[in-house]
């Protein structure tokens, strides 16, 4: 079978998995291969060694498994990450978060942050990579997203500006710290979700209870408890109205909600009052 020939069989296997079958056939065998996409067009006419390999490649994605995990890497920002199954798969949405996080770090010259759910450490990496003198102390309660991000960290160079710690949230976290970002669990535990996310993505990553909102509302309140001055926050398309009455109740200087790239409520950023953190 020549290159050209097995693309053909990829995208037709692929075809009822993914939008773009073609693509993924293409990345998939340029993964194999050990080349780019490119290659596959000058060299379409040769003939493909391991076909076997590449079969079973295609044969994981046709069964939904997410190709990130199939190749142990994902794109996200200006960078290329380590991911495993147990890991959640960074989504380009937390590209805005980290846009909105680096104009407050910016504005207030923050110097010192807590990452609520480390994964992969997207948010924390990204962000000391803008902001060489910042300090991130990065949590996570599993195993897994702890050793991916320490690979991930390692491989940027950035152990002394990055301190990964296991905890429930900021439990564990004692610095004096004037920012949390998260983008925590928020999918009620009865939503539907496609198949390549929920048989193989961590549940723990992305279910936050029975409504969805509640480890949010947690997250908040040991923020405001902490007198910590910012907190910014991933969160469900549906869950503007029930967090905004939450925040107001409870009383903070400011909540201001944004969207994702589709223009669905993807997230808010809260300016906690300071001062008086028991009104």
């Amino acid at each position: 079978m020549t290159i050209k020939e097995a693309l053909t069989w990829g995208r037709t296997e692929l075809s009822e998995v993914c939008e773009r079958p073609q693509y993924e056939a293409e990345l998939l065998l340029a993964y194999h291969l050990k080349q780019n996409r490119m290659y596959l067009i000058t060299h379409d006419r040769d003939v493909l060694e391991d076909i076997d390999i590449y079969k079973a490649l295609i044969e994981r994605r046709a069964n939904n498994e997410p190709y990130e995990y199939i190749v142990g890497e994902a794109s996200f920002y200006d960078i290329h990450l380590a991911v495993e199954k147990g890991v959640l798969i960074p989504r380009p949405e937390t590209e805005i978060l980290i846009d909105l996080v680096a104009d407050i770090i910016e504005k207030e010259n923050i110097t010192y942050i807590v990452e609520i759910g480390v994964g992969t450490g997207a948010i924390s990496i990204v962000l000391v990579r803008k902001f060489p003198e910042l300090k991130v102390v990065a949590t996570d309660i599993c195993e897994a997203p702890l050793r991916v991000a320490q690979k991930n960290i390692e491989t940027f160079g950035l152990e002394k500006q990055i301190t990964l710690r296991e905890s429930n949230l900021i439990d564990k976290v004692s610095e004096t710290v004037e920012l949390v970002v998260s983008n925590p669990p928020y999918i009620a535990e009865d939503f539907l979700l496609e198949s390549n996310v929920v048989d193989y993505e961590p549940k723990e990553a992305l279910f936050g209870g029975r409504v969805g909102d509640e480890l949010l509302k947690q997250i908040i309140l040991d923020v405001k408890a902490r007198g910590i001055k910012w907190l910014a926050c991933e969160m469900g398309y549906d869950q503007k109205e029930p967090l905004s009455a939450f925040v107001n109740e409870l009383g903070v200087k400011s909540i201001q909600f944004y969207n994702d790239l589709a223009g669905f409520d993807r997230g808010f950023v809260i300016e906690f009052n300071q001062g008086n953190t028991n009104e």
